[in-house]
């Protein structure tokens, strides 16, 4: 098929980092027409507002929707302020909590501003599915029902899974998917992104669009990040994370302790860079450049993403200065009353250290400095005076003891 140099672009972009583009020929024929119409494509991605705060993880599809919106085609970043009432059953083995309305938009309400660091939401179609789902009634859910069979909701892996484990699936998370699919019927979209494990979920949003006598969406599906460690998705209860409103010398040190190999991987799926780009600093390293320059390139990139370029030259002289063994420039000034104090306890007040428990394992280590010297006595008191404290590699703070 001969495609105009603006659609094989756009293919080109749509495939970047993807794991599958169902149909592909579909999504071709749209961009075809899009193109000759002038009419954007309507381009969907749910989001189920089930924590207060965004990962890196989570921005790879924020990513893809910003490539498409550059290319000048409507997201629609949807809030699944019902849907989450229900709670997702993707690749669960036990059926999820679902969290209450008061949850659910507090959660819903810091998302924006997160959104807006990776997309244009000024010119974008926000949306609740709470819109259409709350006005279905009984009567619509039960007709909404009556177009999906049970059996083909039970090809779904992790029910089948489930069902064959003797592990009990209640009937509401059958109209996870459902709801789901719905929203793509009443937004009537020609493309939805989400995860490889939303697969499913995208799946069933085309079927019902051919149930409801419209043309069905193409699914575009992307890889879940591997976190820090290179090994599991990327997760805040795995603590291999990124969260996109850490501080920006605590991102860029995350960002430079990743593998060498892994870096490749989120260049792909994290960086704006082109392909070209990555493709020709790929070429240098394997030529002999040192492969930390990539990674401080990288590092940079996704801290003045989150942050700002200025932030981002901060963070890079500050881990400098770490590496040397110094001080960073700009550390937390704490004041503490009731010298003498023990030194667990400074570390618990001073917030370097969740417990006094905690920073007497810390000890133990060995990762506590005072004043560049390892602390190993734990019972050690310090009288009043002023102290750079340091744990680990990445906190420190100036203490004050009165």
């Amino acid at each position: 098929m001969s495609l105009s140099n603006s659609v094989g672009r756009a293919l080109e972009i749509s495939l970047r980092g993807a794991d599958e583009l169902l149909p592909q020929d579909e999504w071709v024929r749209k961009l075809q027409r899009s193109e000759a119409t002038g009419t954007p494509l309507r381009i969907k991605f749910g989001l189920d507002p089930t924590a207060p705060d965004i990962h890196l993880g989570h921005t790879v599809v924020f990513n893809k929707m910003r490539q498409l919106q550059d290319l000048g085609h409507t997201v629609i970043p949807l809030i699944g302020d019902f849907t989450t009432t229900i709670g997702d059953p993707s690749g669960r083995n036990s059926t999820r909590p679902p969290l209450t309305r008061e949850q659910i938009e507090a959660n819903a309400a810091t998302y924006f501003d997160q959104l807006r660091l990776v997309l244009n939401v000024d010119i974008a179609e926000v949306r609740y599915n709470s819109e259409w789902s709350d006005p279905l009634g009984a009567r619509g859910m039960i007709q909404l029902a009556a177009k999906y069979t049970v059996a083909r909701m039970m090809e779904r892996d992790d029910f089948n899974k489930r069902f064959k484990g003797g592990q009990s699936i209640s009937v509401h998370e059958f109209l996870y998917p459902l709801m789901q699919g719905y929203d793509s019927v009443a937004l009537k979209s020609d493309l939805e992104l989400g995860g490889t494990d939303q697969k499913f979920n995208l799946l069933v949003g085309r079927h019902l669009q051919q149930e409801y006598g419209q043309e069905p969406q193409c699914i575009l599906t992307m890889p879940l990040l591997e976190g820090l460690d290179g090994v599991e998705k990327m997760s805040k209860s795995k603590n291999n994370y990124i969260g996109i409103s850490e501080d920006a010398n605590t991102m860029f040190a995350k960002v430079l302790s990743i593998s060498d190999d892994l870096m490749w991987r989120w260049y792909t799926l994290l960086s704006f860079q082109s392909l070209e780009q990555i493709a020709a600093l790929k070429a240098e390293i394997e030529g002999g450049r040192n492969p930390k320059d990539a990674k401080v390139a990288l590092a940079k990139e996704i801290t003045a993403r989150f942050h700002s370029a200025a932030a981002a030259d901060t963070a890079e002289q500050d881990f400098i200065n770490r590496s040397k063994g110094g001080v960073p420039d700009e550390i937390p000034e704490v004041s503490l009353p009731g010298a003498p104090l023990g030194i667990a306890q400074l570390l618990k007040q001073a917030n370097l250290a969740s417990s006094a428990s905690e920073g007497n394992r810390l000890i133990d280590g060995g990762g506590v400095r005072i004043d560049s010297a390892v602390v190993s006595d734990k019972a050690l008191k310090l009288p009043a005076g002023s102290y750079v404290v340091q744990v680990g590699k990445r906190k420190f703070a100036r203490v004050t003891l009165s």
